[in-house]
């Protein structure tokens, strides 16, 4: 079914946090590294993305839990499979390929669930493509003492989106997700590539969802645009939802959420954190929490995408997933035209 007549009829659900499943494997440098990179001249441990080459079995894993969790929509392990991000590794040139093998392991993953026929009613799943928001800003400096200066460009930018996304339609991905915008410009450089990709390949274009974050409580991102600024900037992409993520629980994230519903004239998507990190930067929001904040959201309709981000499991996930099931989701302004 196409992913619009779903959402027109319940509430679909998106997997949760990648990186918090991969740390519960502690993974050490040879893990990350594989057979291939063994030798490679720097380390490499921490870059997750690389696993989707060198341990694609974790990945795959990860999202089969997550997709037996309730999730509709899994997220490729890619938030860092750009150029400019695999920089750190001195690994820019695998960017295309990791996208390819990410997007493949989520499609692996996907096949392997559904294998057997329905699971609890659900026939399929989405791939959404994770598209990152770079270690490097547009509309920020790096440097204090020159607020001019900036470490990237506009066309370097577009040119890593571009690769990333090149790899991500390849590998099979369904959804297009720019997720965790805390600069838009960057944001916008991601949504640039996507359309002038699907324009110049003339592949058909894959729906897009975008996710901003609020970074505290003054409710602004952290290039320093309120919530509704954030929307009209990006809602020329005509995008199939906008949302939340990150950076917030989902207590400090309802009004934003509340506010993003009222403005938003495309579907609405939260996927907060577990709640705020403690001293030692760890997340302590239990499942059960996590699931009534969300099932609240949904009951407002305020939303028609739900999940979670850093600090949540599969079983928040399950938890989201069984208190958002029946709730009629949040419908369609209708939007006037003018003639």
């Amino acid at each position: 079914m196409n992913i619009r007549e779903e959402l027109s009829k319940r509430i679909l659900v998106i997997d949760g946090a990648m990186g918090t499943m991969i740390q519960r494997h502690k993974l050490e440098e040879a893990d990350y590294r594989g057979e291939r990179f063994q030798n490679w001249h720097c380390d490499v441990k921490g870059n997750n993305d690389l696993l989707c080459i060198t341990n694609p079995r974790i990945i795959i894993d990860i999202h089969k839990q997550y997709l037996s969790a309730g999730a509709d929509i899994i997220e490729t392990n890619t938030f860092s499979s750009t150029f400019i991000a695999q920089a750190d590794y001195d690994m820019q040139e695998l960017a295309y390929e990791l996208n390819v093998a990410a997007a493949q392991c989520a499609k692996t993953a996907v096949a392997e669930f559904f294998a057997n026929g329905p699971v609890e009613g659900r026939t399929h799943a989405y791939v959404a493509g994770a598209i990152g928001p770079l270690n490097k800003t547009l509309s920020l400096s790096p440097d204090v003492n020159n607020p001019g200066f900036r470490a990237v460009s506009f066309d370097e930018v577009v040119k890593a989106y571009t690769e990333q996304i090149r790899g991500l339609v390849d590998g099979g991905a369904d959804i297009l997700l720019i997720e965790t915008i805390f600069d838009t410009l960057n944001a916008k450089a991601a949504i640039f590539a996507i359309k002038q990709f699907f324009r110049e390949t003339g592949k058909p274009e894959l729906p897009i969802m975008i996710s901003g974050t609020i970074t505290d409580a003054s409710g602004r991102t952290l290039s320093g645009q309120t919530l509704e600024a954030f929307y009209v900037s990006v809602m020329h992409a005509k995008p199939l939802s906008v949302g939340l993520n990150c950076a917030l629980g989902a207590k400090e994230m309802r009004s934003h959420i509340e506010e993003l519903s009222q403005i938003a004239s495309c579907y609405v998507s939260a996927y907060p954190n577990a709640g705020l990190p403690n001293a030692m930067g760890e997340y302590d929001e239990e499942p059960h929490q996590t699931g009534h904040f969300l099932e609240e959201w949904a009951k407002e309709g305020f939303v028609n995408i739900v999940g979670g981000c850093c600090g949540t499991t599969p079983d928040h996930i399950r938890h989201i997933a069984q208190h958002v099931r029946t709730i009629t989701p949040r419908p369609l302004p209708v939007v006037e035209t003018a003639y």
